[in-house]
């Protein structure tokens, strides 16, 4: 009877150890955004999830966790359980430049487990209507020559616009006058308007008709291609400035110690819901550029960040930029 029963408890003991590494997930699973509702993270937060939930069988939800340029959400990441049931969403400002201008209570390569790089949007540099330069060496020209004049907006102290410009600082030797708006639309608004001379300004669908109109000036993709929905705007390495690459790419991470296994169901369930075709125009309607298949696996997302800190954070630390 004794024999009997330790081969049942054997049994059931291996039977529940394969059930437990064939069940996840086993319930809904939190998509942590770093920002409020109905910005671009959260909306592609929204559509992955709604997708993503019909490869794993469990609902995928959006919680939204704003504030301090993304640091609060991100740590709320890095402190939960690593178990898959709470992941994150990021980009370039919230996974690389907050760890040069924030004292962060972690670390950003250490206590995060890559999952899946995402979709990428670009940024163009653009001039109010007036400026008298016809491409981007006669513009570099022109802001160097009138320096008074030379005025940069941004949507903020420490983002993507703001640091661009710093970048593009470094490569020309021009110097301008920061102005720093509360939001990108803001910053858009007066560039159109003629107020500020420069912006880079990421593309979507709406300011993609706004180069083709001629409201703004176009001199440049900062990007290795030609954006298909603007033809006629040559690369920065066209243009006369190569290497200029200024993307707000987004991933998803998990908090450090989430096993490979999850780690690696989550990331097809990424992938899959990318390749979904109305996943895929939806996206690619508000100018979403999407990554090559060899770039999107927890490793590639992993190495990525690593080339982006290596990059972007020298630059942030020689502007002496710290925020609270």
């Amino acid at each position: 009877m004794r024999f009997v029963f330790a081969a049942v408890l054997t049994l059931g003991l291996t039977l529940s150890g394969f059930a437990f590494g064939e069940t996840y997930p086993s319930r809904p699973i939190t998509i942590i955004v770093p920002f409020g509702p109905g910005g671009p993270a959260d909306t592609l937060a929204r559509l992955l999830g709604a997708q993503m939930q019909r490869s794993l069988g469990e609902p995928v939800v959006v919680e939204n966790a704003p504030g301090a340029a993304g640091s609060i959400g991100v740590g709320r990441v890095v402190r939960a359980a690593p178990d898959g049931y709470t992941i994150g969403i990021g980009h370039l400002g919230t996974n690389v430049f907050n760890g040069a201008l924030y004292d962060l209570p972690y670390d950003l390569q250490k206590d995060l487990e890559p999952i899946a790089l995402l979709t990428s949007n670009v940024s163009v540099l653009i001039t109010k209507k007036d400026v008298p330069a016809t491409n981007l060496k006669e513009l570099v020209a022109w802001l160097k020559a009138h320096p008074d004049q030379a005025t940069a907006a941004t949507a903020g102290i420490g983002t993507v616009a703001h640091i661009a410009t710093l970048y593009f600082e470094k490569m020309t030797g021009v110097h301008m006058t920061i102005v720093p708006y509360r939001s990108g639309a803001a910053a858009d608004t007066d560039v159109l308007a003629g107020h500020v001379t420069f912006l880079f300004d990421q593309v979507t669908g709406g300011s993609a008709q706004l180069y083709r109109s001629g409201a703004v000036r176009a001199f440049a993709v900062a990007a290795k291609s030609r954006l298909a929905s603007l033809p006629n705007v040559p690369t920065v390495d066209e243009a006369g400035l190569p290497g200029l690459y200024v993307s707000t790419w987004y991933g998803l991470w998990a908090p450090k110690g989430t096993p490979s296994d999850i780690i690696d169901k989550l990331n097809a369930a990424a992938e899959k819901a990318l390749a979904d075709p109305s996943v895929h125009q939806k996206l690619a309607a508000q100018e979403a550029q999407f990554p090559p298949a060899d770039e999107t696996s927890p490793a590639a997302l992993g190495a990525f960040q690593k080339a982006e800190i290596a990059k972007w954070w020298p630059i942030i630390k020689a502007a002496h930029i710290k925020l609270q």
